[in-house]
């Protein structure tokens, strides 16, 4: 009698939960596997070049199904000025993407552009942009009384959504098969959601619901501006980059008030990320934030948070600071009761490229674990 070892009954069954199908509105993804957007600052210019193709093409070729891109500047003159983050907007930049799109469908991967603006970033006064000065819902970064940017305007407003449309529109019509609104970590879109740097006393600002107004006005110009089978997904998040304890909803009633009128403008897929994916989100469920918000919304909903930073021994667990261990079986188990839809890999798959067939055919033991020096380099 010949016996199956754990470790081979694990990358039977990760294979065979992680390698179905998932329809997200009009897209089929090949599989379960998603690849989390990484700024790399590769795109002088803001125009992605053979190199950046290449990286996300060599990624899709290697199975992963659903590629995010890095967060790419929409066409507003304070999405943010760094020379070497790639816009979406303007004809050599958009030729770049458009090749980047192709190459990942010969490839046959499926690709959405993350689509940004930075809002206000600096706290001690000194906009970096003096051209374009920075904007936000009420000027503010965390911990300040006094804005240090500017307080943006209906005018301001409306310009902003009507970037992130255009972006959506130039998105379809360059080859791309959805888009995602970059709605998380502390940026524009975030800032309107978030309490601590929303102060305002008009439509955008007050209670939960108040304060999604601008990123639900984005969404339904963005759903106004692509067919109605076009993917449209929204990341969010509690953390900020400077304040990773920050929250927008402390109860499952408050997360629901911000997600409602976002699900209800037109997202047909939330991105829930998380700095440990496996940690429980409120008091008294395992649901993490994920789970949390496919349950409220009822749309798919893409995982993220330290998957496979652990690389050769991603079968026996993951670790974190102060986190404890969750096993491989923990993700899948949430993945087989549909928890949530799809996970999203990062710095993983920054350093493994073929991170995404590896776990797939189950060669765990070939994975290559995260270094972090080595990962700035990488392609």
């Amino acid at each position: 009698m010949t016996s199956t070892s754990p470790e081979a009954t694990a990358a039977s069954r990760a294979a065979e939960i992680l390698s179905r199908p998932i329809a997200l509105n009009g897209l089929t993804v090949p599989n379960r596997i998603a690849m989390a957007p990484m700024t790399r600052m590769f795109s002088p210019g803001g125009v992605p070049g053979e190199d950046v193709v290449s990286y996300y093409a060599r990624r899709a070729a290697a199975g992963v199904g659903l590629i995010v891109t890095e967060g790419t500047y929409v066409g507003h003159p304070s999405a943010g000025q760094s020379d070497r983050v790639p816009r979406f907007h303007g004809e050599e930049q958009l030729a770049g993407w458009a090749k980047a799109a192709d190459a990942v469908h010969a490839a046959g991967g499926t690709i959405v552009p993350q689509l940004w603006h930075i809002g206000t970033v600096r706290e001690d006064g000194q906009d970096p942009f003096p051209d374009a000065p920075s904007v936000g819902p009420s000027g503010l970064r965390l911990g300040q009384d006094e804005p240090s940017a500017k307080a943006m305007t209906q005018g301001d407003i409306d310009d902003v959504v009507a970037a992130f449309a255009q972006a959506a529109a130039d998105a379809e019509r360059i080859g791309f098969d959805g888009v995602e609104i970059h709605g998380a970590h502390g940026y524009l879109v975030d800032q309107f959601l978030w309490a601590g740097t929303n102060r305002r006393d008009d439509a955008y600002g007050g209670d939960p619901v108040a304060r999604t107004k601008f990123a639900a006005e984005i969404v339904a110009a963005v759903r106004e501006k692509v067919s109605a089978e076009f993917p449209v997904i929204f990341r969010f998040s509690q953390w900020k980059q400077e304040a990773y304890r920050a929250r927008l909803a402390e109860t499952p009633q408050e997360l629901e008030a911000i997600l409602a009128p976002l699900a209800a403008a037109g997202v047909d897929a939330f991105h829930a990320s998380t700095r440990r994916y496996w940690r429980p989100e409120f008091d008294g469920s395992d649901l993490n934030l994920a789970g949390w918000t496919k349950k409220l919304t009822g749309r798919p909903v893409i995982t993220v948070g330290s998957v496979g930073l652990d690389g050769g021994d991603f079968l026996k667990s993951f670790q974190g600071e102060g986190a404890g261990v969750a096993a491989l079986d923990d993700l899948l188990d949430r993945m087989e009761r549909e928890e949530f839809d799809l996970v999203a890999i990062g710095r993983a798959l920054l350093q493994d490229p073929e991170w995404a067939a590896k776990v797939l055919s189950g060669r765990f033991d070939e994975l290559t674990p995260y270094d972090p020096a080595a990962a700035q380099t990488l392609s």
